[in-house]
């Protein structure tokens, strides 16, 4: 994968060099998929697990950029969105001559899925906060909130990493699904152990890589959002229904541009030269 700058207005796209295909990440291109957010093209061309790469540009500022990728799916790296955000330090970003575009919410809009619920609701900024519980002694419940200022994202979510229970790993690979997962790029809870050798990065690392998620779904929007989304025991397919169903009501949402995007956000920002997902760890 190689993250590459781009023009003001082009925003975020990926691009499957191996296909010939270009697919804007927006939420009206995502396709339906298990236990992650892929994009479709409409003729077969997919691009899947995506939302760490999308967390990881919309935490950095970056609101244009190629994603160029030589298969199906984006490189897993360690499953968090840290490697993505030291990549982009690396190379830097530039302030473009084009204000930021953003969705601000208008009214509340909720989407509720058995017991999974999620909500995009008005706010003079844009804060998150996200519950989960599972019968895991690990995890249990958890619960957080977190209004994002410029840094937010890198200390309080890049960091977390993806998670699933010793007992659904064989499931998923019998189904043909996490075949490339280990221990260097998941959380594995077995019974009451945490069977990675380093434990947690943070004792509610499984919430706060639920807002990650979330966070990277939301950039699918096209834009940052002013509003405070809400979750609890969602995934993927309820945030993306929650765009769906907010972008569907004209009177939920407006577009606008933030004039001064020191007191939220940065200016327009473009990754500056390439960044190889596959070199993080040189």
């Amino acid at each position: 994968m190689t993250l590459r700058p781009a023009a003001p207005g082009h925003g975020i796209v990926f691009r499957r060099v191996d296909a010939g295909a270009d697919i804007a990440a927006l939420w009206r291109n995502t396709a339906d998929a298990t236990l992650c957010t892929a994009l479709s093209n409409g003729e077969g061309i997919e691009i899947k697990t995506i939302e760490h790469v999308m967390a990881a540009l919309a935490g950095c500022g970056v609101d244009n950029a190629l994603v160029e990728l030589d298969a199906a799916e984006v490189p897993a790296m360690d499953g968090s969105a840290a490697p993505f955000v030291a990549l982009i330090d690396r190379v830097g970003t530039v302030a473009q001559e084009m204000p930021r575009r953003a969705i601000k919410v208008l009214k509340p809009v909720r989407i509720a899925s058995g017991p999974a619920h999620v909500a995009l609701l008005p706010d003079h900024s844009f804060s998150m906060s996200f519950e989960i519980e599972f019968e895991s002694p690990v995890i249990r419940c958890q619960e957080m909130m977190l209004g994002f200022e410029p840094d937010t994202f890198k200390s309080e979510l890049s960091r977390a990493r993806s998670f699933c229970l010793a007992d659904e790993v064989e499931r998923m690979r019998a189904a043909g699904l996490a075949r490339g997962g280990s221990l260097a790029n998941a959380i594995v809870v077995s019974g009451d152990r945490v069977l990675n050798a380093g434990g947690l990065r943070f004792a509610d690392e499984f919430v706060r890589h639920k807002l990650l998620d979330a966070y990277g779904d939301l950039y699918l929007a096209g834009g940052p959002i002013i509003g405070h989304f809400r979750g609890s025991r969602s995934g993927h397919a309820q945030t993306r229904m929650l765009l769906a169903a907010l972008f569907a009501d004209p009177s939920a949402w407006c577009s606008t541009t933030l004039a001064e995007p020191g007191t939220l956000w940065p200016p327009a920002m473009v990754a500056r030269g390439a960044a190889l997902a596959h070199a993080a760890g040189d």
